[in-house]
Order: structure tokens, then sequence, then C-alpha cells
């Protein structure tokens, strides 16, 4: 494990200042480790009476806040009783009597005049609160922090912690998310911290602590391609090391074909991490954005977007707010497969019918036995989709995943505004000496949709830069037709050949 309190250094200073703020970050990114291990040093320094604990319970009062007050209460004192502390820190042995609304408030104040200690309190998991729970919890707060210059005793700093950025809590506690007010606790948008990833060299310090501890050393290139396939997602560093170790053991040394195994792994087992992020693929606001991001078309422009990709961002499925990408390769294949599930259900081709006898895979049967399958099942399937924009990318896919998975590899790039998904197939095979040799393919996907000119000379020029960067000499352009006069469906599926601006011969397929 990283020292966490590094990974925040904003925290302490804002505490110093007896500020409330916000720390957010997606599930599984260290945010409870790291406010436990602040929580703990504070304490031991004797200046402070620093608590964490858990808003979870409360989810179960839904909108009864007189209810979820008694929860988070009965989940304080619990916390307090566990820390060790002496008695003359803890809170009173009963809390004072108070009308619903108002006991959270209260019984914080009545711990406050009796601990000799400053109090800081850690909400961990405040997203469990949920509707009028969460509005009066906030209020309390509000209310007990804006008291302090009269001398009411209240925390002297206040960190909710969870999924969401400070927007949704002034919402929430009755304010607008673009307001200015500076008597408000939750005016601190300039002090909301997010809790970030990993850098690639916090992953060696992390990976060289098991190194130090078991003698089994990972390889640069290893260290390297777990960077590549994470971006740093905490929760993805340990889990494909841990993976990896699982199976192999600590006697040999860990390299990148084995944290490329422990990625299939993974993906397969579905773990919970990822099963939890792909539960969110249907919500409404989260479609809004993810959407134009598989299809590579331009999100909506109206005033709510800001909020849905914000919120998408919390859930650590995209890497920042600007510029539209998945987070990681991993939750970029994660999704496509979740959502070609249906369609690779309908592919009942041999995967290993497409291997050569020189073990190459043959990628042009694998383009025609599409095309059989696009006339059969692809009128049906794009009706299916909730996904409708993005649902030419995500049934190729779900194709090319059922008959190359397993024996290959398939890499995808995509992003909103692109107007293309590219994806390269890596078939590794062995040469006529025993040499470990990988086959590349490129592809690139363009959808004409209604209206559009014909997107051929751009998908040609697209194809052109991708295999520039992939150092190939050949490639296929996959054009999907969207529009209301395209050819009947028994009829698509016309091959042709076709020159890039820079003169490589490739292949285009029209479907």
């Amino acid at each position: 494990m990283l020292p966490p309190v590094p990974r925040l250094p904003e925290a302490r200073a804002l505490i110093e200042m007896d500020r409330y703020f916000v720390l957010h970050a997606p599930r599984q990114t260290g945010k409870t480790t790291t406010l436990r291990t602040l929580a703990s040093e504070l304490t031991a320094e004797g200046d402070f009476a620093a608590l964490m604990f858990s808003c979870e319970r409360a989810k179960a009062a839904g909108d009864d806040y007189a209810v979820a007050e008694s929860l988070l209460l009965k989940s304080l004192r619990e916390a307090a009783e566990r820390s060790g502390w002496p008695k003359k820190l803890l809170p009173p042995a009963s809390w004072p009597e108070a009308p619903s609304g108002s006991r959270f408030g209260s019984a914080l104040s009545a711990w406050c005049r009796r601990c000799p200690r400053q109090v800081v309190l850690f909400l961990d998991e405040v997203d469990a609160l949920q509707g009028n729970s969460l509005v009066s919890i906030l209020s309390q707060l509000r209310d007990g922090h804006n008291a302090r210059p009269e001398g009411h005793p209240f925390p002297a700093s206040v960190v909710l912690c969870g999924l969401r950025d400070l927007r949704d809590y002034k919402v929430a506690s009755g304010g607008v998310s673009t307001s200015s007010n500076a008597t408000s606790p939750f005016n601190i948008i300039t002090q909301s911290l997010r809790l970030g990833d990993f850098a690639a060299d916090q992953i060696a310090e992390l990976y060289d602590q098991h190194t130090q501890a078991t003698g089994q050393e990972f390889t640069k290139d290893a260290v390297d391609r777990v960077f590549e396939l994470t971006q740093g997602q905490p929760w993805l560093v340990n889990a494909l090391a841990f993976e990896v170790i699982l199976k192999r053991g600590t006697a040999e040394t860990i390299t990148a074909g084995q944290v490329e195994e422990a990625k299939e792994q993974l993906i397969r087992a579905r773990a919970t991490h990822l099963d939890a992020l792909t539960a969110r693929l249907h919500e409404p606001r989260v479609m809004r954005v993810i959407e134009p991001i598989l299809a590579g078309t331009v999100p909506d422009t109206d005033d709510s977007i800001d909020d849905d990709v914000s919120y998408v961002h919390d859930l650590g499925l995209i890497s920042d707010t600007t510029r539209l990408e998945i987070a990681n390769p991993i939750y970029r294949e994660v999704l496509l497969r979740v959502l070609g599930a249906r369609a690779e259900r309908l592919v009942m081709a041999d995967p290993h019918s497409f291997v050569l006898p020189d073990g190459r895979f043959d990628l042009p049967r694998l383009l025609r036995e599409f095309v059989v399958f696009w006339r059969e099942h692809g009128e049906v399937l794009i009706r299916q989709e909730g996904y409708h924009e993005a649902a030419c990318q995500i049934i190729l896919m779900a194709f090319l995943h059922r008959l190359v998975n397993g024996g290959g590899y398939l890499d995808r790039e995509y992003a909103a505004g692109t107007k293309r998904l590219d994806v390269l197939v890596r078939w590794p095979y062995s040469g006529c000496d025993g040499e470990r040799l990988m086959q590349r393919e490129a592809m690139e996907l363009k959808v004409w949709r209604a209206g559009e000119n014909d997107p051929e000379p751009d998908g040609l020029a697209q194809l052109d830069r991708y295999l520039d960067r992939l150092t190939l000499t050949t490639g296929v352009l996959v054009i999907f037709d969207r529009r209301p006069e395209a050819p009947p469906w028994q009829k698509r599926g016309a091959f042709e050949q076709a020159t890039t601006p820079t003169g490589r011969q490739v292949t285009v397929l029209r479907v």
C-alpha cells in the first residue's frame, strides 16, 4: 500500500484552517484508507479528536430523516468506541433530546462542548444519504458551521467523502450549483478535492514493496503494461498484480505477458468493481455521455450535459471532463463486452476454424463471415440496442470478441467527436523456427448517417494515420450505412480495394 496521506496533501492544510470540504473520487481508489490514516495521525498528535465513520447504514432510511439521524449517530458512537480513545475524548454517554431534523447537529454540539480537543469529522460514504435525509444532515452541518463565530461549539472541520463532486451537495442542501455564497460552508468549489489515480512511478513503488517482501520482481515491461492498461486506477493496479501472483505464486518474475493474461482473467471474472461500473451503463445520465464516446459523435450541448459529464467522471468511467474518453483500456474493453453480450450470443462460428495452417489468423474470412451475420441479425440487433447511435460499433466488436479473444487480443480506441473507432487485432503465433511472433491487423470503423457525405475519404485519411502510428502497411476500413436510402439488408456487404492518401492499399467493407 502506498502511504495514503501524501496522496492528498491539501486535506491536512484545509483541516488546520477549520474548513468544511468534500473529498470525492470513484470507488476503489483509496478514499477510505486515506481518511482513516489521516484521522489516526491527527488524533495521535494531540490537538484534534478526528473520527471517521460511515454513513452507509443510513441508506435504508431513504427520505425518513429522523431514522437517518438515529442511524448516523449510532454509527458515529460505534466508531468512537472502537477508536481506543480515552474516555474524555468520547461523545457523551447519551445524546441530548432534540426535535427530529436537529438531533444530529445538537449531538455534535454536545460532544464538542465536553471534548477538550477540536473535533474533526470524516463522513465516509456520504452518498448513501438520500433525499430529505441528505438535505437535513447537510443543513444541520451548515447551520452549525455558521454559528461557530458566535461561540457555538461545533466540529472544527468536516470532510464529506463520497463519489460526487461538490455541486451535488450544494444543490441538495438548498443551494444552486453555480451560486456564490460566502457564508455557506459548501461554497468551496476551489477546495473540492479529488483523489487521483496512481502515476507510473507510484505503481513501480507499490510493486517494489512486494518485491522487498517476497523477492519476486516485476519486469519494467510488466510495470509499463500495467500502467497502460489501468492508467493508474488503484483497484485495477492491485487486482492485476494479485491475479498474477494468485496463479503463478511468488517464485517467478512477473512479465508483461502474464499481466496481459491477468487482464483477460479479470475481465472474464467480472469482479465486483467492474460489475458496479457496468451496472451504471443504462442510467440515462450515463448513456448521454457514453453513447457519443462509443459512436464517435458530438455530445448534446444543452445546459444539463455538463452535470452529466461531471457525474460520469465522478464514477470513474471517463478520464476527464474536457476530452471525453473512457478512463482506461480495461474499462474500454469491459464496456463494449457488456453492451455487446446479446450480439455475441448469436455468433455461432467456431473460433478455431479461423486459425490458418501456419498459425496466423484468417481476417479476410472473418470479414466475410461478419457480412453473413450482419445480413441475418443486424437489423434486429440495431432495433434492440439501447445505445442506438453506437449499435454498429457494439455489434462488430461483439463479433470480433467472440472469434478473436481466447487466442488473440483486441485493442480499441474511441472518443467523442472523432467519428471513428480504431481496432487492432493482435494474434500471437509461432514462426518456422519456433520464434514467437505477433500478427497485427488494423481496422477503422465509420458510420454513414443520414444527411452526411460518404465517409470513405475521411476514413481512408484516418486509417492512414492509424497505420502510420502502428507502422503497418495495410488495413481495413469498415463503413456502416445507417441512411434511410441504404441498400436492402440482403445486398449489403460489398468489398472494395482503395488507396489511402499516402498510397497504402487497403480493404473497404460496406455493410
